[in-house]
């Protein structure tokens, strides 16, 4: 091949890559400037992007059905408009960047709001309220959180506990060993650590927590700790464009919540002798 024949077959290849970049960036432009609830209606389906490990949130059972609160909330919220909710497993780290590029409508599986957070997605109004916990084991004598000092702290990656501990690193993170926690892609492999004594505390969600260990056999070995950091509202998560979804999730939740739908939930989910909060 001689050496004009190449930089013409250069050239073509380059003006290809460049073509398709173009095509990948507009698209994610054009998803992120649309209000896509016409384009959703007409499909008669949502994408929810989850993680489905979250107990009670949405988690799989045995039989590998998805069930949970935010499972019953967002159907229900879904079937007023006679639309279909499909859940999508992702990864929990990486959940923005999905509804950024298109690959799931919504966020809705226990998703904090946070200051971070709403510079890149919109959120409907908050249903639920939850704080961050420290469970540890009884064994280990860690009763507080400055038992922790140099101790080995888990937290999953990408989760509301991992922003707060970078946040407020005063009220814990300064503590822990090498001043930095241990990531995990899900909690139930923090918690397989934690029985194991490979780390020595869990900064985790309460509502997990409480379901987590009061499912387990050994519910009495562990010590669920209370510090200093502020409680978290739970929200769905979308893009800035999706007004009109926003509109329509903020108005069906209020109606589930003024019906008594959503104690309904927290008493399914939670027990009748729970102090969690809807909003």
């Amino acid at each position: 091949m001689n050496q004009l024949v190449k930089k013409i077959v250069f050239t073509i290849l380059f003006m290809m890559m460049f073509i398709g970049l173009a095509g990948c960036s507009n698209s994610s432009q054009s998803m992120n400037s649309v209000d896509s609830w016409k384009s959703i209606q007409k499909k008669g389906t949502v994408v929810i992007g989850i993680d489905d490990s979250f107990v009670p949130m949405t988690f799989r059972q045995k039989d590998g059905s998805l069930v949970g609160y935010d499972v019953d909330l967002a159907k229900k919220v879904f079937e007023k408009y006679d639309i279909q909710v499909d859940f999508q497993t992702i990864d929990w780290s990486m959940k923005e960047t999905e509804l950024k590029n298109g690959t799931i409508d919504l966020i809705w599986n226990g998703y904090t709001k946070t200051t971070a957070r709403a510079k890149n997605v919109a959120f409907s109004r908050t249903y639920l309220t939850n704080k961050q916990v420290l469970v540890t084991k009884k064994s280990s004598e860690i009763n507080s959180f400055s038992d922790m000092k140099q101790k080995i702290l888990g937290v999953q990656s990408g989760s509301a506990g991992f922003d707060s501990l970078n946040l407020h690193p005063d009220i814990l993170k300064d503590n822990i060993k090498d001043k930095e926690p241990v990531q995990y892609d899900s909690f139930d492999n923090a918690f397989i650590d934690l029985n194991a004594d490979r780390i020595q505390g869990l900064l985790i969600d309460d509502v997990y927590a409480n379901y987590f260990i009061k499912h387990q056999s050994n519910s009495n070995a562990y010590n669920v700790i209370n510090g200093n950091f502020k409680t978290e509202d739970f929200a769905v998560g979308m893009r800035k464009s999706d007004t009109t979804m926003q509109l329509k999730i903020n108005r069906a939740i209020t109606e589930l919540q003024n019906k008594g739908y959503l104690k309904e939930l927290n008493q399914k989910w939670f027990g009748e002798n729970n102090n969690i909060q809807n909003n």
